[in-house]
Parts: structure tokens; C-alpha cells; sequence
């Protein structure tokens, strides 16, 4: 059995992946899904002045809905999955639970967006491509913005010509 984590945060993107998971999972049975949500941790202020299990109950409740329609979509299609939960940085957390559940593959769905764009922002799949030694398959999501498709690059472009212009006259 292939055991699959895929990692949501409930985001429109994110359902790429879900949906990818469901075909796959019906043209074999044979997966083992775990969903994943990641919570950031709350500043230590508000956690100085808020207590252990207020703040769990509130990543539970955020966790619950960032999750609601990935869950919806599974369980209308009749397919069995362990949810996770976890506080702390995304990459961190996707990372580590991929090698404690021994997961065979991790599914994430990511925005089209061009190289340039992934080099300059360092993105989440980027982080987790680098640092895992488990597979991931990346699904793509959403058509880039008109500013990461157009914007971005122009501005990279803009500021290189910028350094090379004083470069050549220093």
C-alpha cells in the first residue's frame, strides 16, 4: 500500500492536489491518505497571556475548517484518510511527518508561477523539494497573477539592468 501525505491548507490550490489524490485513488485502491494541516504558532505574547488549551482548541477550530471542503470532497467519494494537525513551520512540519508516518510520496499542489518568481520568493514546495528525501509530486494549481506573471519579472529585469548600468560605469 502506498502510503500518501498531502499537505492542505484549505486554499483553492490546494484542492489541485485533493482532487489528483481521489482520481489516482480511484484508478487504484491501494493508498493510504493522510491529510495535513499546518498551524503557525502564536507569537510568545499571546502565549504568555492565553492558556495551553485555549490556544490547541483554536488551532483544532482552524485546522476543522481549513479542512471542510478537502474532507467534504474524500468522503463524497467514499475514500478513507487520517487527518494530522500539526503547530509550527509549514516546511518543518510537512518534512517531519513525512519521515515519521514513513509516507511513500508527498502530494501538493502549488500556483503556476514562472522560474523567476519561484527562484525569488522561496516558496513552501520549493523548501520541501530541498529538504525531503521522500518523492513529491507537484500538481499545478492556478494560473500565476498578472503580477507574478508580468510584474515580477519585469521589476527583476528592471533592477538588473539598474546594477549592470553602474557597474559599467564604475
Amino acid at each position: 500500500m502506498l502510503r500518501v501525505l498531502v499537505p492542505s491548507d484549505g486554499s483553492a490550490n490546494s484542492l489541485f492536489a485533493i482532487r489528483h489524490v481521489i482520481d489516482e485513488f480511484r484508478k487504484s485502491e491501494d493508498l493510504e491518505i493522510h491529510l495535513l494541516n499546518v498551524q503557525p504558532p502564536f507569537s510568545k505574547l499571546i502565549a504568555d497571556y492565553s492558556s495551553r488549551s485555549d490556544r490547541m482548541e483554536f488551532h483544532h477550530e482552524q485546522t476543522e475548517s481549513a479542512l471542510l471542503t478537502t474532507r467534504q470532497m474524500l468522503d463524497a467519494a467514499s475514500i478513507p484518510y487520517a487527518v494530522h494537525s500539526e503547530v509550527g513551520n509549514k516546511v518543518d512540519c510537512i518534512v517531519d511527518v513525512a519521515r515519521r508516518l514513513h509516507c511513500d510520496l508527498i502530494v501538493m499542489s502549488t500556483a503556476r508561477k514562472s522560474s523567476l518568481v519561484r527562484l525569488v520568493e522561496n516558496s513552501v514546495t520549493n523548501q520541501v523539494l530541498e529538504r525531503t528525501g521522500v518523492p513529491v509530486e507537484v500538481i499545478p494549481g492556478e494560473p500565476a497573477s498578472k503580477l507574478e506573471r508580468i510584474g515580477i519579472p519585469a521589476g527583476v529585469g528592471a533592477g538588473a539592468g539598474i546594477v549592470a548600468l553602474w557597474m559599467a560605469s564604475s
